[in-house]
């Protein structure tokens, strides 16, 4: 559906909005097409209208959009406004925006014009799409990405911890472009310590994601390169009552944010993280592990998306960590079950794309 190829041009560009493709017909021939660029920009049906040859192309034409028009001014005016000036005749809308100031207003204003509207065509492919955005409106909490990189053998470093690298360079270059047009990156405290990461996108994406750390025990150091970078992107640490409150005054100095939690267990404040991450409208979050904070978002079943990239490499050790550390699911029946929706091959290493299936 080309409406759907178009919206995702928007990823990373329009959040916490959604993506939205728009193409217009007339007799058969595609001549508008449009997409939502970037948040406060122009809505993909507009967008579509202003890219007509001429705008009286539009008169008696059908319009295909991956989502409901919305009936209401934000940062720019309703939609629905537009398609009725243009004189389209009829809008084909893949699934209704379940946005309290549209949930179905768009649908009534074009059909109280007297356009013909049709619902659901492409619905599965537009929820697809949208899911981070639809999680977010319907649960309040961001879309979770986990992402790790293992040998064939299921390893994400040696017995001694040695991690760097696992993946190829190609890889890491799909990783940096994923940060890129996320709102966060978290990190758990012993990641922080033992990797040091910088935690941004080489070079710049769209977004400057946040850099969090899940400090259960261990804080990262005031010389780390998380703090030495903090004016490039914003650092917060999540932390509890068992953190060192006096090196939680000397890191707030420094320009870190504290989102103190009321708890020490790891499950709680995963919640809480979320929570908090929702109201501050993210979209779309990246784990980057290690072990033990993935099987925290694993254990309660926050894991949304998986990118997994395996390496041609043996490492063994019964004892070398794999991804997804914890206590584990002791009954098969009781694991979250995924769908496998992508995988793509980077020099030899392969990726692997999953959701959850709900």
């Amino acid at each position: 559906m080309r409406a759907i190829a178009l919206a995702y041009r928007g990823q990373g560009w329009v959040e916490p909005n959604p993506m939205v493709g728009c193409v217009i017909v007339r007799d058969g021939v595609c001549v508008g097409e449009g997409f939502h660029h970037r948040f406060g920009g122009d809505h993909a049906e507009v967008d579509a209208i202003k890219n007509l040859a001429q705008q009286r192309q539009a008169i008696g034409a059908t319009a295909y959009v991956t989502l409901e028009p919305c009936c209401h001014t934000g940062k720019t005016p309703p939609c629905t406004n537009a398609i009725v000036a243009a004189g389209l005749k009829r809008v084909v809308v893949a699934m209704r925006d379940p946005f309290a100031m549209v949930d179905g207003g768009g649908i009534r204003q074009l059909q109280d014009a007297g356009i013909n509207v049709s619902v659901g065509i492409g619905a599965a492919a537009a929820a697809a799409l949208n899911a981070p955005y639809l999680k977010r409106l319907t649960r309040q909490r961001p879309w979770v990405i986990g992402k790790w990189a293992m040998s064939l053998d299921g390893r994400i470093a040696t017995v001694t911890g040695d991690s760097q690298w696992i993946s190829g360079e190609l890889s890491r270059g799909e990783v940096h472009r994923l940060r890129g047009r996320v709102d966060a990156i978290i990190v758990g405290g012993g990641t922080a310590i033992a990797d040091n990461p910088t935690l941004t996108a080489r070079p710049p994406g769209q977004r400057i994601a946040c850099r969090i750390v899940v400090a259960a025990n261990q804080l990262p150091s005031r010389d780390s390169n998380l703090i030495r970078t903090i004016d490039e992107a914003a650092v917060m640490v999540v932390c509890g009552p068992a953190n060192d409150a006096a090196e939680l005054v000397q890191l707030e100095k420094l320009g870190v944010e504290l989102f103190h939690c009321d708890t020490n267990d790891r499950l709680e404040r995963t919640q809480q993280l979320l929570a908090e991450l929702g109201r501050r409208e993210f979209t779309n979050v990246l784990v980057e592990g290690g072990s033990a904070l993935l099987s925290s978002f694993a254990s309660i079943d926050e894991l949304d998306e998986i990118h997994a990239y395996i390496a041609p490499k043996l490492i063994g050790g019964a004892t070398a960590p794999g991804p997804v550390g914890g206590a584990g699911f002791a009954e098969l029946v009781n694991s979250p079950a995924y769908q496998m929706i992508a995988s793509a091959k980077f020099d030899d290493d392969v990726r692997l794309i999953a959701r959850r299936n709900r």
